[in-house]
Formats: C-alpha cells, sequence, structure tokens
C-alpha cells in the first residue's frame, strides 16, 4: 500500500485533522476559497516555531546532566519511540519506496545533523547568540525551496527575507565582534541540513500527513541512534539534575515530535518558504526564553532587531508568487 492511500484509510489522531490539509502543496499561494486553510496552516506553523524556540534553552538545560553526545541520541530515541508508538497504534503502512529518500533528507536534517551541531556549538557558545545566527534558517530554507520546488517567490518576498537576514547578520556581528568561531561554524552547518530536511518534509507532508513525515524520519533514525545511546551513555558522564531531566524530555518530545508535528503541518497549508519566514521571529523568542530560563543578558539591540524582523514577517506573509 503506497503512502498516499495511508493518509487516507489509516485513522487519523485529533492533532492531525483532515488528510486534505496536508495535500495543499507546499509552496506557492493557497488557492482561491482557502482563508481558513490559510489562517490554520500560518497558527500551526506559529506553534511550532514556539516550540522550537524552547529547544536551545532546553539543550543548556540537557547539558547540565547529559553530555552532547548523550543528550542527542537519547533524545532522538525517545522522540522516535513515541512516534513509532503512534505509528505501530494506528497501524500506518509503510510508506512507498519513492519517499525514502526524502524522509531519509528529513532524519539526517532534522532528527541528527540540526540537533547535533546546535548541541556542540552550545558548549561554548550562549544561547542568545546561537539564537541569532540560527535566525537565518528562514532564508537558507526559502532558497533550498525555490531550487527543490520550482516555486519562485515575487520580488517582494525575496527583498523581505533578504531584509531580515541582513538584520539577523548585522546582529550577530555586532555581537561577536565580527569575529567567527567553531561554534558559529557548527551553526552554519546546521542552518544547510536543516533547511534541506524542512524543505524535504514541506515536500512530503502534501502526500502524507505530517505526523507521519517526521514519524518515519524518526524510526529511520533508530538504528543510528539506539547504538550511539548506548555508547554515549557509558562514555560521557551522566548527572541526574531536575534541569537536565527537563532539558532532554522536552528536546526530546516537545522539539524533536511535536514540534516538527504541527510545522510540518503548517508548511503543508502556506507553504515552504512563506512558513519559513516566520521562524524569523524565533531567535527572538529564545532570546527572551534565555533570559527568564537561563538568567543571560539580553543584548541592548534586541528590541530593535526585534521590530525589524516583526516588519519583515508581515511583509513576506503579504508577498503573493
Amino acid at each position: 500500500m503506497t503512502a498516499q492511500n495511508s493518509a487516507t484509510t489509516a485513522p487519523s489522531i485529533a492533532v492531525e485533522g483532515s488528510a486534505s490539509a496536508e495535500r495543499t502543496p507546499p509552496s506557492g499561494p493557497a488557492p482561491a476559497g482557502g482563508a481558513s486553510r490559510t489562517r490554520e496552516g500560518t497558527l500551526l506553523a506559529a506553534l511550532g516555531i514556539l516550540c522550537f524556540s524552547l529547544t536551545f534553552p532546553a539543550t543548556a538545560w540537557g547539558l547540565e546532566g547529559f553530555g552532547p553526545w548523550s543528550l542527542v541520541a537519547v533524545r532522538s530515541v525517545l522522540a522516535a519511540l513515541i512516534a513509532g508508538g503512534a505509528l505501530l497504534a494506528l497501524r500506518v503502512p509503510v510508506p512507498d519506496r519513492r519517499h525514502w529518500g526524502a524522509l531519509a533528507v528529513v532524519g539526517l536534517g532534522v532528527v541528527l545533523g540540526f540537533p547535533m551541531l546546535t548541541t556542540l556549538a552550545l558548549q561554548t557558545s550562549t544561547t542568545a547568540h546561537s539564537a541569532v545566527v540560527v535566525g537565518l534558517l528562514p532564508l537558507t530554507t526559502a532558497v533550498f525551496s525555490a531550487v527543490r520546488t520550482g516555486n519562485r517567490p515575487s520580488r517582494a518576498f525575496w527583498a523581505a527575507a533578504l531584509a531580515g537576514a541582513a538584520v539577523v547578520i548585522g546582529f550577530t556581528v555586532q555581537q561577536s565582534g565580527g569575529v567567527l568561531s567553531a561554534a558559529d561554524l557548527c551553526l552554519f552547518g546546521a542552518l544547510v541540513v536543516c533547511a534541506a530536511g524542512y524543505t524535504e518534509g514541506g515536500r512530503l507532508a502534501r502526500e502524507m500527513p505530517g505526523w507521519q513525515v517526521i514519524g518515519w524520519a524518526l524510526v529511520m533514525c533508530l538504528p543510528v541512534a539506539v547504538p550511539a545511546a548506548a555508547v554515549a551513555l557509558t562514555s560521557e558522564p551522566v548527572r541526574w539534575t531536575v534541569h537536565g531531566v527537563v532539558g532532554l524530555l522536552w528536546v526530546a518530545v516537545g522539539s524533536q515530535f511535536l514540534g516538527l508535528l504541527v510545522w510540518y503541518r503548517g508548511m503543508a497549508a502556506i507553504g515552504v518558504a512563506r512558513a519559513s519566514q516566520l521562524q524569523l521571529a524565533q531567535p527572538l523568542l529564545t532570546l527572551v526564553w534565555s533570559v527568564l530560563l537561563l538568567g543571560e543578558v539580553l543584548p541592548v539591540a534586541a528590541p530593535v532587531a526585534a521590530v525589524a524582523v516583526l516588519v519583515c514577517i508581515a511583509v513576506t506573509q503579504r508577498a503573493r508568487s
């Protein structure tokens, strides 16, 4: 049975809604009369951003109790067990072979690559700095989407996206003193692999429910994650602190599964490029969490950057392809 059939024959879960919303093309403007679906997609994508904005603070907490390799491997295993349990309980058929390549890209990008690179970066970089660098992810994703799907957003869209990226770069350079560190290189690598994973996941979300996209990607990574977790847990010290456990649980359940679930469904409704621009707000939200949860000092330039970035978001959301 193909993945397309699974979207219509497998029982649905409450958070997923109708399968028809998932089959909306991941690029380009919403069809006429689809205003409610566009609003729903925007809300779901925004909810995903909220989940993602807590990832870096939660990772910093997790590193208080676990080593970087242990944290990434265990979070992948836990998220895969949840996803695999849901797929098994609902008797979802295995995706068609033609989808396996795209699912592998999703797994390598958002399940393994991005978490590993950002976790390594957070060992030497502050949460606030890392969040601002990763603010370039929307533009990176839009570029991948345009190349991969053939979608060509309008000039106004690109102008606003580039302006938002310029704000993020300027903010980063101002905060880092113009010197790029090894942590920055890890973060830039994370941008590339994550953008590829988002783009492929957004394309797949038009043919199968978004929760199945991330679910199967997580399950595909189990053969790597399980032995990696076993080795890492025996090689790195583990301290069972409250922050460490809470951070691990959040990055596994909130970021790795639930956040990606609503994010992919939102992309299926409003398009990869347009949804990606909502992520311009993510580093600013993370800055707030870094102050509230980690006690980091909020940069003076943050409010100015916040206003500029939010203006860019508004323009990209109104720009037509």
